[in-house]
């Protein structure tokens, strides 16, 4: 057999180290120009971090994001949260839906249509709000005013599905990663949370002044894994932003647009 140069050799893995580093290099490049507000706050630190969008694909005809856009992104793609009860079913979509939307009494009307759906006595709605993109629903418990979940009517539709965000992400009861609301089935609870509320307020505010100039904390509402705060700007409703409640992390929902009305039950 030919023997094989050792300067050869050493060539070779002189260049598999530069693909790699290469490779490398390009993807820190491009989630650094996804950059987006996402940011922990505690013991006078602050970082934002970097993430793609990874949840849009999974989501119900919805809206792509990155941590802090300021605006959804639409896509084609397939519907369905994977495992997760819809109330309606509308197949595939092959691009951004446009026409006529539904009114907000429609959407408070899919809200409670999909309450009873879910058999649990416990539950109620809150409120509905409308924005220029969604309707968003907050669910709580009655036995323990804490909320529960939350939910976002398409306004083209009429399709309810959850919250992308916190609702998933940070929800120690109903959401994603305890196993809740992937099938609307209880999972583990993690603990009181760690944050306060008073904690949460100043959070928020120190995001908002840094990112929102202009706009102050409303109600803060407490879920399970994370507190949801209203963002008011002249007393007006502005938006909404979640703070998780053993980090601090401050998630800003960015993809609602702006803020139409509000039914509240």
């Amino acid at each position: 057999m030919k023997e094989t140069k050792p300067w050869k050799i050493t060539m070779i893995a002189g260049a598999a180290l530069i693909t790699v580093a290469l490779v490398t290099a390009s993807a820190f490049a491009y989630m650094g120009e996804r950059r987006g507000v996402y940011t922990t706050y505690g013991a006078n630190s602050e970082t934002t971090n970097s993430y793609g969008g990874f949840l849009g694909g999974m989501m119900r005809r919805g809206y792509s994001y990155d941590y802090g856009t300021t605006a959804p992104q639409t896509y084609s793609g397939q519907y369905g949260w994977r495992g997760c009860r819809v109330w309606n079913n509308y197949g595939n979509p092959t691009g951004p839906v446009q026409g006529p939307t539904i009114t907000l009494d429609t959407a408070l009307s899919t809200a409670k249509n999909y309450l009873a759906s879910l058999n649990n006595p416990d539950l109620a709605i809150d409120e509905v709000e409308e924005y220029s993109q969604n309707f968003y629903v907050l669910f709580y418990e009655k036995s323990t005013g804490i909320g529960a979940f939350e939910m976002i009517v398409d306004k083209y539709t009429g399709e309810i599905y959850p919250e992308m965000g916190p609702n998933m992400m940070w929800n120690t009861k109903y959401g994603m990663m305890s196993g809740g609301m992937m099938g609307w089935t209880t999972g583990a609870q993690n603990g009181p949370l760690t944050v306060t509320v008073e904690q949460a307020k100043t959070y928020s505010q120190q995001f908002l002044d840094a990112n929102y100039p202009g706009t102050t904390i409303g109600s803060v509402d407490k879920f399970y894994g994370y507190y949801h705060v209203d963002v008011l700007q002249a007393g007006n409703t502005y938006g909404m932003l979640s703070v998780n409640g053993y980090t601090g992390q401050v998630w800003y929902h960015t993809w609602h647009g702006t803020f139409i009305q509000e039914a509240e039950l």
